[in-house]
């Protein structure tokens, strides 16, 4: 008898601002939060147990296999190292084969690296019939990537992919609260309408980026700090000027926060994102930011409703490459596939 295949798929998402107040220990010191939204981008897995000990991971994005067998120990050589981590806590005895993939690349600021461990949690939560709620496998990614492994990054990605939607996401030392914004359907319609999401053709890993930030925020830089408040100040007015409906105040908020993130780390614009960007705001653009860490990935803008098709086309001129998207409002998905 053939075995059922195990399936997850957890969403991607683009964060509008408050990225580095969800990074230790500035949340558990002065408290985090993060306005976020996850869009119709994934992560998937698929688990197919097997009757021997064996162990097959393969990555179908970079044609990359790993192979070994429970009992052999796991070596983390580089080489789909975040998945055999999240085999190490949760795998079992058995044996299995793994396929990953994702429709954006590490380095995207996108959160593709943590959504692909909330899904592949999803899948061993499947499989096993683990009794895991959200904020349980929002947390055990968290864990698997940061302390495991030792990434450095925040929370805001594990959560966003686990409970998908239009999220205000606050963090402190004692927990983490996920709370979903119910908005008018004509303000999520027109916000659709005039986001502009472009890949800028580079990508860079954030942990270099976010280990300065850390260092500096712990050393208390008066530059890091101011800017860190600064951004948890534009989040919470960003969240209300959302809910209003206003969205030309929505860019304007963007733009002084890009600004403030600018100050958290000097790879976290670049000559090329900064002419992107200079190019997005001279056609219309009202405000904008890198997604994620910084360095590189996606250029998020808020366009005027009649400029957004130039500012796309001046990009793409440019070398940028637009990319369509949609929002997403379910989180981590899992099924069996018999």
């Amino acid at each position: 008898m053939k075995e059922s295949m195990y399936r997850s798929r957890a969403p991607l998402r683009v964060s509008f601002c408050g990225g580095g107040t969800d990074v230790s220990p500035y949340p558990e010191e002065r408290g985090g939060v993060v306005l976020s939204a996850t869009i119709n981008k994934y992560a998937y897995a698929s688990l197919a147990p097997r009757s021997d000990k064996g162990i097959t991971i393969t990555s179908l994005d970079y044609d990359v296999v790993a192979k070994y067998e429970h009992g052999d120990g796991v070596t983390f050589d580089g080489n789909l190292d975040l998945v055999k981590a999240v085999i190490h806590r949760l795998g079992g005895d058995s044996g299995l084969d793994l396929f990953v993939h994702s429709d954006a690349p590490p380095g995207s600021g996108l959160g593709s690296s943590s959504t692909l461990v909330v899904a592949l949690i999803g899948a061993f939560r499947e499989w096993l019939s683990k009794p895991l709620t959200d904020y349980e496998i929002a947390e055990l990614a968290y864990q698997i990537e940061r302390v495991d492994m030792k990434i450095a990054g925040g929370r805001q990605d594990q959560y966003a992919a686990t409970f998908g939607g239009f999220n205000f996401i606050e963090f402190s030392k004692d927990f983490t609260v996920v709370n979903p914004l119910r908005m008018k359907p004509f303000i999520l319609n027109e916000l659709e309408y005039r986001l502009l999401l472009c890949y800028t053709g580079e990508t860079r890993l954030s942990a270099g980026i976010l280990k300065r930030q850390t260092d500096s925020y712990v050393s208390k830089k008066e530059e890091v700090v101011k800017a860190l408040d600064g951004l948890k100040e534009d989040t919470m007015q960003m969240k209300n000027a959302l809910l209003l409906g206003k969205l030309d105040l929505l860019g304007e908020l963007l733009h002084e926060a890009w600004l403030k993130k600018k100050n958290l780390d000097r790879e976290i614009s670049s000559n090329r994102i900064d002419d992107l960007y200079s190019i997005a705001r001279e056609h219309g653009a009202l405000g904008g930011k890198i997604l994620g860490a910084g360095g590189g990935g996606y250029l998020l803008t808020l366009c005027k409703f009649d400029k957004k098709h130039i500012v796309a086309e001046k990009l793409e001129n440019a070398g940028g490459q637009i990319v369509e998207f949609g929002f997403e409002f379910r989180g981590l998905d899992t099924w069996k596939a018999e």
